[in-house]
């Protein structure tokens, strides 16, 4: 064995896929940056920020949802997972992006796949007004399995600091669980999707389903804020679903009724739990089930919700019990 590529790295490869991401990165630039593309670090002026501001960051992945759509050759829509998801991620603390990192490693650099995945993150990198600062692509056979791919991604926002969420001082008995609708698993859940897979053969709308990308909510809550809803706190429904993550946000002594009659649950999430005869509470611990984000608003906004034609789920009501799997009941059926 006399060069790497023998071992299994192709630098070339590396270095092709490189130069096919600058043009969709370039499109996400902004005043701010002050780096180009093929610098060791990214670079982001902070003068414009002012005083008063937190940045707020997080790391997420797009998990086993990238096995299925390596299978179907969706690599464009794991870029727009990754981004919508991280955006998401920081939103529920009213922090709004400023830019973005990339890591996407294989066992071989495919430098088409690599593109079309940096491609999707840029697309909803501009989408957010958000800059792609820079990332890495490793190539590591013997880590990775022949044609695997797995990404990953971190997001800084800023938020004013009056400004952060939760307001967990003012959350209290009667507030309102408002739902934003979700049409897809987005990125959780997946490990039992493919598994149920194994045994049933989807459709071709059952896959579309599937694959469709994470959806992003910051333009329905600046959408929101813009009609008057003030917005206490905000959950978003992620990996542990309603149950586990709604509680994140809610202080001692306070839990969640939600009415699972309040909204019509996707017609795919009806098939998963129909093929893996789930019970209700393992099927919205596991999936959203229909709703991507919860927001809690004050039970004097009801009018405005109304006029709206919003999605109010129920209320949040004095409770003794502690426990976060104890924090969420359900009242009603969606079946």
């Amino acid at each position: 064995m006399s060069n790497y590529r023998e071992a299994g790295v192709d630098i070339d490869a590396a270095n092709l896929a490189v130069e096919g991401m600058v043009a969709a990165v370039s499109t996400t630039k902004t005043e701010a940056v002050l780096s180009e593309i093929g610098a060791f670090g990214g670079l982001f002026a902070a003068d414009s920020l002012g005083t008063g501001k937190v940045l707020v960051a997080s790391t997420d992945g797009v998990g086993t949802k990238t096995l299925l759509a390596t299978e179907m050759a969706h690599y464009r829509s794991l870029g727009v997972d990754l981004v919508n998801h991280c955006v998401n991620d920081i939103l529920v603390q009213g922090a709004r992006p400023l830019f973005f990192l990339d890591y996407i490693a294989t066992a071989k650099v495919v430098p088409q796949v690599v593109v079309k995945i940096v491609e999707g993150i840029c697309a909803a990198a501009k989408e957010v007004r958000c800059a792609v600062l820079g990332g890495e692509t490793a190539e590591m056979p013997g880590v990775y399995l022949p044609g695997a791919t797995d990404i990953a991604g971190t997001i800084v926002g800023v938020v004013n600091r009056d400004e952060l969420l939760p307001q967990t001082e003012r959350l209290c008995n009667g507030d309102l669980l408002l739902g934003l609708p979700s049409d897809s698993p987005h990125t959780n859940g997946y490990a039992l999707i493919r598994a149920l897979l194994e045994h049933h053969k989807p459709s071709s709308a059952m896959l579309e389903f599937l694959l469709t990308p994470h959806r992003c909510y910051l333009g329905d809550v600046d959408y929101l804020a813009q009609q008057g809803v003030k917005i206490k706190a905000m959950a978003h429904i992620t990996g542990g679903g309603v149950i586990e993550n709604l509680p994140r946000v809610l202080p001692a002594g306070l839990a969640a009724q939600i009415d699972l009659s309040a909204w019509p649950v996707p017609e795919g999430f009806r098939t998963l739990v129909d093929w893996g005869t789930l019970s209700d509470d393992e099927a919205f611990r596991v999936w959203n089930m229909g709703v991507g984000m919860i927001l809690v608003v004050d039970q004097t906004q009801a009018d405005l919700l109304d006029d709206l034609g919003l999605l109010v789920l129920g209320s949040l009501h004095e409770s003794e019990r502690s426990a976060a799997d104890a924090r969420v009941r359900f009242t009603g059926t969606w079946r």
